[in-house]
C-alpha cells in the first residue's frame, strides 16, 4: 500500500476534484491524503480574525461567498442528483460548525475548530464523487487516529493502533480517504499540524501502516534545481538523500514541508514528489541511498535578518557564545547561519517578533549591527570537505555578489550565502549556470 496526498491547487476546482479521482481509482489499494482545497484554509483564517474583532458581519459575508464558491463546484462535479444532495448535506454540516461560533468570543479551540473543516469539505467532496464513479471507497477520518501529545509532537503509537484498526474495519474498499492536517490534541481537541501539514500527515500514516512509498503530488513535477520563479530552464532533481530534501524545503523549496522528511528518514520510507498536472512526469525520489559527488540543487529563503554582535572587552572570554545564545533561546527565536570570530560572532533568524528585545539585550554584550532584507542562498549536495572543489565552484560563481556570511561545515550537504534581497536573483542565476551549466 502506498500514501497519496493531494495539496490545495490538486483539488482547488471540481475539474481538477475528477482528474485526481481518475489517478487514484485503478492504481489498488492506496490511502489518499487530502489538503483543503486552495484557498479555502486563508478563507477561514480571514473568518477567524473577523470573529476574533467582534465582527460577525464580515465574518458572514466570507462564509456566504465561501458557500457559494462549494455550491458551484457541488453543481458542476456530480452527475446525479443523489450526490448533489449527500454532498450539499455534508458540506452544510461544516459551515453549521462555522456558524456556531459567531454568536460567542472565539478562542484559540474554536478558532482550530473552524479551520479544520476546510480538509472535510474536500473530503467529503471527493468521497462523494468517487463513490458516484463506482469506487468501493473508505472513509478513515483524521480525528479518529491523527493525535499530537502533550508536547504537540506525534503520538506514533496511538496513531498506529488506531489507523491500523481503522483500516482493518474496512477491508475490501478499493481505496482509503483521510484527511491531511487536522488531528486531535492531548487533551481530546481538535487540533492541526501547522502550516504544511498535509505533507506530515502523510508521512505519519505511511510509517504507521509500513507503506511501501509516500506520494506528493503538487502542481509542479518535483523538486527543481532552482527556483524556476527566478531561473530560466530549471530542471527536476531525479534523486535526493533526506539530509538534502530537508536542506531545501528549510531554505525555500515549497514544494515539501520540511516536517514531513524527519519521519520518513527514521522508518526508510521513500518519498516521492510528483505533479497533477503532468502524472507521466518522473519526479524526485526521496530516499536514503543517493548518488553521490554532485551538487543536487539551490534555494533561497527571503525576509532574513543579521546580526553581529562585537565586543573587545569580552575578546576570547569564557561565557560570551553561551551568554548570546542564551539571550535567543529565552525569547524562542531560532537561529538559521552562524559565524564567529575572536572578537564577535554574526547570527541570522527569520522571526523577528522580538527583534527589537533581542537587540536590546544584545547590545548589554556588545556593538550590535543589524542588516534587514537580506536572503539565504542554500547550495545543496554531496558537500563532504574531502570532495575538493565543490565549494569554490559555488564562492567563483558569486565572486561579483556581495556576500555577507558563508556557512560551510556544519552541514555535509549545503553550503549557505547571505547576500541582499537585490542580489538575490542575480545570485541564482550565476549559481545556475556555473554549477548546473
Amino acid at each position: 500500500m502506498k500514501v497519496l496526498k493531494f495539496g490545495g491547487t490538486s483539488v482547488g476546482t471540481a475539474e481538477r476534484i475528477k482528474k485526481v479521482a481518475s489517478l487514484i481509482m485503478g492504481r489498488g489499494c492506496n490511502l489518499v491524503v487530502l489538503s483543503a482545497m486552495s484557498g479555502t484554509t486563508n478563507t477561514l483564517v480571514s473568518v477567524s480574525g473577523c470573529l476574533y474583532g467582534n465582527d460577525s458581519r464580515s465574518a458572514n459575508d466570507i462564509i456566504d461567498g465561501l458557500r457559494r464558491k462549494y455550491a458551484a463546484i457541488i453543481d458542476e462535479l456530480y452527475a446525479t442528483d443523489e450526490s448533489k444532495h449527500k454532498a450539499v448535506g455534508a458540506i452544510e454540516d461544516c459551515f453549521a460548525t462555522i456558524t456556531a461560533h459567531f454568536n460567542t468570543p472565539l478562542d484559540e479551540r474554536g478558532e482550530k475548530r473552524i479551520l479544520a473543516q476546510g480538509e472535510l469539505m474536500s473530503t467529503a467532496l471527493m468521497y462523494y464523487y468517487l463513490r458516484e464513479s463506482g469506487c468501493n471507497v473508505a472513509m478513515i477520518p483524521a480525528l479518529e487516529y491523527m493525535r499530537v501529545d502533550a508536547n504537540e509532537e506525534p503520538d506514533t503509537l496511538y496513531i498506529k493502533s488506531n489507523l491500523t484498526r481503522l483500516i482493518d474495519e474496512n477491508k475490501g474498499a478499493d481505496l482509503y480517504l483521510t484527511q491531511g492536517y487536522i488531528c486531535l490534541n492531548a487533551r481530546g481537541e481538535v487540533d492541526n499540524l501547522r502550516r504544511g501539514g498535509s505533507d506530515y500527515t502523510a508521512s505519519l500514516a505511511g510509517c504507521a501502516i509500513n507503506a511501501e512509498e509516500v506520494e506528493i503530488w503538487t502542481d509542479i513535477d518535483g523538486m527543481h534545481n532552482n527556483d524556476p520563479r527566478f531561473v530560466p530552464n530549471t530542471r527536476p532533481v531525479n534523486e535526493l538523500h533526506f539530509d538534502e530534501a530537508a536542506e531545501l524545503a528549510y531554505f525555500g523549496a515549497k514544494i515539501l514541508h520540511p516536517t514531513c522528511i524527519l519521519p520518513a528518514r527514521e522508518n526508510n520510507l521513500p518519498v516521492r514528489l510528483l505533479n497533477t498536472m503532468q502524472p507521466e512526469a518522473k519526479g524526485t525520489l526521496i530516499y536514503n541511498t543517493p548518488k553521490t559527488h554532485t551538487i543536487k540543487a539551490v534555494a533561497a529563503k527571503d525576509n532574513i535578518t543579521a546580526i553581529k554582535i562585537k565586543s573587545g572587552r569580552m575578546l576570547l572570554a569564557h561565557g560570551f557564545m553561551r551568554k548570546v545564545f542564551e539571550i535567543f533561546d529565552n525569547y524562542r527565536t531560532s537561529v538559521d547561519m552562524v559565524a564567529t570570530s575572536e572578537v564577535g560572532v554574526s547570527v541570522t533568524v527569520d522571526n523577528h517578533r522580538y527583534l527589537e528585545n533581542i537587540v536590546d539585550d544584545l547590545s548589554k554584550l556588545g556593538d550590535v549591527t543589524v542588516d534587514r532584507d537580506m536572503v539565504i542562498i542554500c547550495v545543496v549536495g554531496d558537500l563532504e570537505w574531502q570532495n575538493c572543489g565543490f565549494e569554490s565552484r559555488a564562492l567563483d560563481a558569486l565572486r561579483d555578489v556581495p556576500v555577507r556570511m558563508i556557512s560551510y561545515g556544519g552541514s555535509n550537504f549545503n553550503i549557505s550565502f547571505l547576500v541582499k534581497k537585490e542580489d538575490k536573483v542575480r545570485a541564482l542565476n550565476q549559481l545556475s549556470r556555473h554549477l548546473f551549466g
